[in-house]
């Protein structure tokens, strides 16, 4: 069955394979209302074993052709997926703030920010410096040998696979940021939609598979997977055709991702985002000057989009004899006037409770649905150092505070942290320039420091940085947002000695691209 050229919202439950839909096979789910554990139709149907494989040929046969797209046609398909989003918008929010328990206004943003970043991406395109065109021109006279003449740029990797993340139904989901960044640097996208979230996923798709039909793109350029469980995420990690895969989740979902790439008889690269507790500090100085502004700036940023940002703050470390002043007596106030906050999954759900009813050795109250109370715990130092447990990632409306004695707690504490992908610091600007070894601590942990700031809302940009050492990411030099992203679906390719009418355009004398180039 083709998928028609009229866009329209209505659902059908199947994965879209190219131009055509997935077989009604015996394996089905239903998304959940995370307020009340309902279901939610329609029926969706895992794709078959043979429709992965399908999408996975179709995208290698869609490769070559995708990949000399000139630059203008490129941008136009990024531009015309902006616009069919736009034009069921109203059916996406709708559906997202269904499928998630969470407001409407929300996805209203979210769907902003997702057209946002294609657009952006399509400017990348249409400009073309994004190659990263090097040129080093020959000397034939050069003692004792003759330097050939090299240039260089970067070229599409390959179809990749897309695993959309559970808590942005658009802005990291089937026509999200890992999408829209392989679409741009050449890449067919196969993507397996999210369980949590399969309606809005197939809206997504469809405004995608529009724009490729409307383009005269190959069928394959894009496909979306439905599944009930991983063995289909799997079976394509694994397909030979797939040459890079986009994640974001949990760490155990892309630890198992990242060894199944890695086993293959070619490995390929995974960019995953896994896990962050994205650590505050506070100094002395900033808590005594703004103590009550920062706990309600902390308390909005800890318990934003009910605490499930993979930019959270999870940790806040500060002196122990500021602790109990106009600081802590706010942040238990707002704490405490929060309501219980229904989480994505059931699965999130029963981790949330367990992690905080193990930290707080106390039994919590199960709520209707996927509910969970706003959890601030606090620890001195010297117990945290003794539960290493408590540096893991919680995802939820939870947050604990660590008390230190002196610098030294503080300095250790932050040695001891894992790859995040954000550190922030609040404190003056004395403070920030009397601790450098903090500062310089942080900067070997985190993809993003901040300073009197915090970490929820990353802003789409050239300069942006959302990554960080594993297990924040699996690629500490890459960025998932901003517009060095569709890097990591390039790779170099050099030319030597090869004649100017031979090369591609980015590299030809005339640059008739008329891009920036690196000459020598």
């Amino acid at each position: 069955m083709r998928i028609g050229s009229k866009l329209s919202a209505e659902l059908e439950g199947r994965s879209i394979i190219g131009e055509s839909r997935g077989a009604a096979g015996d394996k089905t789910f239903k998304a959940i209302d995370p307020r009340d554990g309902s279901e939610i139709g329609p029926v969706f149907y895992s794709a078959l074993d043979a429709e992965v494989e399908r999408a996975a040929e179709l995208a290698d046969s869609a490769r070559r052709e995708f990949a000399e797209l000139s630059n203008k046609r490129r941008s136009g398909f990024l531009s015309a997926i902006a616009e069919n989003l736009e034009s069921v918008g109203t059916a996406l929010v709708r559906r997202a703030a269904l499928e998630t328990g969470l407001p409407e206004t929300r996805f209203e943003g979210e769907l902003e920010r997702t057209c946002g970043q294609i657009r952006m991406f399509a400017k990348v395109v249409s400009e073309g410096s994004w190659v990263d065109a090097r040129i080093d021109r020959a000397i034939a006279d050069r003692k004792p040998l003759p330097k050939p003449d090299i240039r260089s740029m970067l070229h599409p990797l390959g179809p990749v696979a897309v695993f959309c993340a559970t808590n942005f139904p658009l802005a990291f989901s089937v026509a999200g940021g890992d999408t829209a960044s392989a679409f741009a640097a050449g890449c067919p996208v196969i993507v397996i939609a999210n369980k949590a979230h399969p309606g809005t996923a197939e809206i997504a798709a469809k405004a995608i598979a529009k724009a490729v039909s409307d383009m005269g793109l190959e069928e394959g350029v894009f496909s979306l997977i439905f599944s009930d469980g991983y063995a289909a995420g799997q079976s394509l990690v694994s397909n030979p055709l797939v040459k890079a895969v986009g994640f974001t989740g949990s760490r155990k979902g892309g630890r198992a991702l990242i060894d199944i790439a890695a086993a293959r008889p070619e490995p390929v690269p995974v960019f995953a985002e896994m896990s962050s507790i994205n650590p505050i500090f506070l100094l002395p100085g900033a808590i005594a000057e703004r103590g009550p502004s920062i706990a309600e700036g902390l308390h909005a940023s800890f318990t934003l989009g009910h605490g499930q940002f993979c930019t959270k703050p999870g940790v806040v470390v500060l002196p122990e004899y500021v602790a109990a002043g106009p600081f802590i007596l706010r942040l238990l106030e707002l704490t405490k006037g929060s309501d219980p906050v229904p989480l994505l999954t059931r699965k999130i759900f029963e981790d949330y409770m367990e992690k905080i009813e193990s930290r707080e050795k106390v039994e919590l109250e199960r709520g209707e649905g996927f509910r969970v109370p706003v959890a601030v715990s606090t620890i001195r130092a010297r117990e945290f150092f003794k539960h290493p447990s408590f540096a893991d990632e919680i995802f939820g409306p939870s947050m604990l505070l660590v008390l230190v004695d002196n610098d030294d707690e503080m300095f250790d504490i932050a040695e001891g942290l894992e790859g995040q992908l954000t550190a922030t610091i609040h404190g003056t600007d004395d403070e920030l320039s009397q601790n450098r070894t903090l500062l310089s601590i942080l900067a070997t942990k985190a993809g993003r420091l901040i300073f009197n700031s915090f970490p929820t809302g990353v802003e789409v940009c050239a300069a942006m940085v959302h990554g960080g050492p594993f297990p924040a990411t699996s690629d500490p030099g890459s960025t998932s947002v901003g517009k060095r992203a569709l890097r990591r679906f390039a790779r170099l390719v050099a030319y030597q000695d090869f004649p100017d009418s031979a090369l591609p355009d980015q590299l030809k004398d005339s640059n008739p691209l008329e891009i920036k180039r690196f000459e020598e």
